[in-house]
């Protein structure tokens, strides 16, 4: 029981009986109390999943408003629920299949442009690397890899014992008898990834890991049964996407193209050259994501990129909005960009 101020007036109690600790305990910050005490009229509220402070547990909170004869609430009942006690779907949460970017530390980012690829005993033996890869999954049961370019090592999942992982260093790689150590298996029955697109996807990564000496894809993984790419770069940006997605917009996606989706950009104010800056946007864009990111940062650190040098700052200003927001929507929702 709490007063109107959230403040414990009772023992809490429980199936063993009432505990006295928490007995004048101010609760009227905890998760389960703000959508109560920012709403005077509240009469009834289920929390949201939430951590325990005491128990560290996962926990729901039930509170329910009492009030006097005039509806005034002067008072809280509070009900606690251990998440682990109560009845749970039989249904395994499916996550969601949509192309997803995840920012990485800002550290990483603030001293992106201080930093150069630097070629790991991997890359030398790039090729190799990659077809004994394509191997594993296609003839020895392997499934699942996360290949680390830069630290010259994978991690690899088999179907015979998909709960452990197996990491493959720099010397076992080199090493094409490496895959007798892997028993020769059908093509795994759950894999969405036709074996024919395993290949193609490599080769999608090793020109991502060469596309350029600062933003350069760091590791990547493959899971033939999810169907599901993962890319992280050297920025310490991630993304997850289908297969068919990585494969479908190809390198001048990541690198460069011709085309740029300029209907996704907002009007442009009437004291600019709209004709101009709408060339200089698509010819900047055809560069690809890579060059657009880089030039981002640029303006983000107060630099005058050359490709701009040129523009007033209302007109760089303008522009790097316009790019800021496809890349936004490329980072939000890249099924539309």
């Amino acid at each position: 029981m709490l007063d109107s101020s959230a403040v414990q007036l009772s023992s809490t109690v429980n199936r063993y009986g009432p505990d006295t600790e928490a007995f004048k305990r101010d609760r009227s910050q905890r998760p389960y109390m703000l959508a109560a005490m920012r709403d005077p009229s509240l009469l009834f509220d289920l929390s949201e999943a939430y951590i325990s402070r005491n128990k560290k547990r996962p926990s729901v909170t039930a509170i329910q408003a009492i009030v006097d004869a005039d509806g005034k609430r002067i008072g809280f009942l509070g009900v606690d629920f251990d998440l682990r006690e109560l009845p749970h779907t039989e249904v395994l949460y499916e996550e969601p299949s949509q192309w997803r970017q995840i920012k990485g530390d800002p550290a990483i980012r603030s001293g992106l442009f201080r930093q150069q690829r630097v070629t790991s005993l991997m890359d030398e033996n790039i090729d190799h690397v990659l077809s004994l890869h394509e191997a594993l999954m296609i003839d020895h049961g392997v499934f699942h890899v996360h290949i680390h370019f830069s630290g010259s090592r994978s991690t690899v999942w088999h179907i015979d014992d998909p709960y452990v992982y197996r990491i493959l260093s720099a010397d076992e790689l080199a090493d094409t008898s490496i895959c007798l150590a892997y028993p020769q298996r059908p093509y795994f029955e759950r894999n969405t990834v036709p074996a024919t697109a395993i290949a193609p996807i490599f080769q999608q990564l090793k020109a991502l890991r060469f596309a350029d000496e600062t933003i350069y894809l760091r590791n990547a993984s493959l899971n033939l049964v999810k169907g599901a790419v993962s890319l992280n770069f050297s920025c310490d940006g991630t993304h997850y996407l289908d297969y068919r997605d990585f494969l479908e917009r190809g390198l001048d996606f990541w690198i460069g193209s011709e085309t740029f989706p300029t209907a996704m950009c907002a009007a442009t104010p009437g004291d600019l050259d709209q004709q101009k800056l709408e060339a200089r946007i698509e010819a900047l864009a055809g560069e690809g994501c890579i060059a657009v990111n880089k030039l981002l940062y640029a303006l983000e650190r107060n630099e005058v990129p050359a490709t701009l040098a040129g523009l007033s700052p209302p007109e760089r200003e303008f522009i790097y909005n316009e790019l800021k927001s496809v890349m936004d929507i490329y980072e939000n929702n890249a099924r539309g960009g």
